[in-house]
């Protein structure tokens, strides 16, 4: 991703041109979208603190200081609203582990299982980083970018995750 075109953008949206939305969100809503996930672990929900994010900072858009990090300052609110979600339903369970509960944008996801398991089994870090490299799709060297990390580590916490996941599937004789 292009972190100088993701600005222009940015700044046309501050600038009052809805239509540059279109573009940032297209270039986000990924790494929102699993970085909330983590921490709801429901579809339903997270898709709603998705849209919930982008309103918010939409609203405060005022507040973001232009050249630095966009991706990590709306990661940032997302993920305070999933906290505050889960603050205000701290008593729910979530009970959707059908297939459905892994859709995304009209696409399926494959492997729900490996999805459920990491998330049980990975630090926050790793897992977010694993989603954004193997099912985002993103490169190593954007999500370095919109994680503020240097490639190198994010490099080696994939790797990580790959192996922990690889570890606990062969001795736990499947998932």
């Amino acid at each position: 991703m292009n972190e100088i075109k993701l600005e222009r953008h940015v700044e046309r949206l501050r600038q009052g041109d809805n239509s540059a939305f279109d573009y940032i969100y297209e270039h986000t809503n990924r790494a929102v979208y699993f970085a909330i996930l983590y921490i709801v672990r429901d579809k339903m929900y997270a898709e709603d603190i998705l849209h919930d994010a982008y309103i918010k900072a939409i609203q405060n858009l005022h507040g973001y200081s232009a050249g630095t990090n966009f991706i990590g300052w709306l990661t940032v609110i997302a993920r305070s609203l999933a906290l505050n979600h889960l603050k205000k339903h701290r008593r729910e369970v979530a009970t959707d582990f059908t297939e459905e509960a892994y859709r995304f944008g009209g696409s399926e996801i494959e492997l729900p299982e490996i999805f459920a398991l990491a998330s049980k089994i990975l630090a926050e870090d790793e897992y977010e980083i694993l989603m954004l490299c193997q099912v985002a799709g993103y490169k190593r060297r954007e999500v370095a970018q919109m994680l503020s990390m240097p490639i190198a580590t994010v490099t080696w916490k994939n790797n990580q995750a790959l192996k922990k996941l690889k570890k606990h599937i062969l001795e736990e004789g499947g998932i």
